[in-house]
């Protein structure tokens, strides 16, 4: 699916307009390819994920049962495995099909949902981190919580109590210890490697207000790193600016949040180059 001749670590591009280029290539790969998702996902945010995953191109699949995954997960491009509803009987099947995936030379990615909301909750995500997920994506709460390994006294679930830049570092030292790629969301995305860090700048902040947007940009990353598997640090930046991009298109038509998600998922399935390499805002730090 990708190129295997080129440089298997990409140089980080300084200038926005290159970023730009480069997020329309990722995108118009997923749109060519219609990579096959393998998504481990919570019940609420099943049905805009799929939707998200299908207008962006890519071909969802809502398979958590572990009697299937020897037989299928071998079969898919990438795998994403979310803990939003997460339940003791679901874990099993996480955690075979992360190292199916593995054993497949698979990508996979990792949404730890209100990862120190409890302990049951924490040791699960740590569990799943010890596997190398490629990449983790989580809010500036997520993030702290599994660097820090203990449980939130103030958590509020799976919404934040930290901005995405507050983050940083526990991100950086992250990446360190998992060797994969840390995205941080919030006002302005963070992307690591633990050593490169990026700002994705795009989005609005309607997208709170509409349950599942964080595990669908999650899925998104999935799909874009399922198409550049050698280069999940500049995949997780550019899908996370395509879906902003997106966003700020949906703000434009709607009247609020309900209206929002639905022009979410046209935006995504219309999006153009040019509007693309307009709107695009990525920032070294």
């Amino acid at each position: 699916m990708e190129d295997k001749t080129s440089d298997p670590r990409e140089p980080v591009e300084e200038s926005t307009e290159s970023w730009a280029r480069k997020a329309w290539a990722h995108f118009d790969s997923v749109r060519r390819a219609s990579p096959l998702i393998q998504c481990i996902t919570n019940f609420i945010s099943m049905d805009l994920v799929a939707n998200v995953l299908l207008s962006a191109g890519a071909s969802p699949a809502m398979l958590h049962s572990a009697e299937e995954i020897p037989d299928f997960t071998p079969k898919t491009h990438a795998l994403y495995i979310n803990v939003g509803t997460l339940v003791p009987d679901w874990l099993p099947a996480m955690k075979a099909a992360a190292q199916v995936a593995i054993e497949c030379n698979k990508p996979w990615v990792l949404d730890p949902v209100a990862a120190g909301a409890s302990g049951f909750r924490l040791k699960a995500c740590l569990d799943l981190l010890k596997l190398g997920p490629t990449v983790v994506r989580g809010n500036g709460s997520e993030i702290m919580a599994l660097f820090n390994g203990a449980v939130d006294d103030n958590s509020k679930g799976a919404d934040s109590t930290h901005e995405s830049t507050d983050a940083i570092e526990a991100a950086k030292s992250l990446a360190h210890m998992t060797g994969g790629i840390i995205a941080v969301s919030g006002a302005t995305d963070i992307v690591t490697d633990g050593e490169r860090v990026v700002a994705a700048q795009n989005g609005v902040a309607m997208l709170q207000k509409v349950t599942a947007t964080g595990c669908a940009v999650t899925a998104l990353i999935a799909a874009f790193v399922a198409v550049r598997p050698s280069h999940p640090f500049e995949a997780t930046v550019t899908a996370l600016s395509v879906f902003g991009v997106a966003g700020e298109m949906a703000a434009e038509l709607a009247q609020g949040p309900g209206s929002l998600r639905m022009h979410l998922i046209d935006a995504l399935h219309c999006l153009d180059r040019a509007t693309l390499l307009q709107r695009v805002n990525i920032t070294i730090m």
